[in-house]
């Protein structure tokens, strides 16, 4: 069986983000099975050399799954380059847009934190008025 990539060329930034993606966790994992397993001893051999074993395969075994994956399956293929089309149809906002935005959340966030503090200290005036709380 050869070993090319299905439909070369298409959906590259997907496939190609994808694989980063996998590529960070995969070297993440490492890091993970590296600690886990430097503590375990196998008859003479040095413990550096049971982790440097794991992770290796742990890295040729995500590696090789994700190579499947992202260039030789075709239906996940096929799904990345269509993914790819509907992004680019998207109608991305504007930095001036997003800025508006942004501020009127802001603006927004900073008022109801005013009128529930406004609230509270009225509740609290009532409370001592009342009896309730004790100053």
């Amino acid at each position: 069986m050869a070993v090319g990539i299905y439909k070369k060329g298409q959906g590259y930034w997907t496939r190609l983000m994808s694989a980063i993606a996998l590529g960070t966790l995969t070297l993440m994992g490492c890091v993970w099975i590296w600690d886990e397993v430097r503590v375990f001893r196998i008859g003479e051999i040095e413990p550096v050399y049971i982790s440097a074993a794991a992770a290796t395969i742990f890295a040729l075994v995500l590696g090789t799954t994700g190579f499947i994956l992202f260039a030789r399956k075709p239906r996940v293929v096929d799904f990345m380059i269509a993914t790819e089309g509907e992004m680019k149809k998207v109608n991305w906002s504007s930095r001036r847009e997003i800025m508006g935005s942004t501020w009127v959340v802001i603006g927004l966030t900073i008022f109801i934190a005013l009128l529930c503090f406004g609230f509270d200290q009225m509740f609290i005036k009532l409370f001592q008025v009342v009896g309730v709380l004790e100053t």
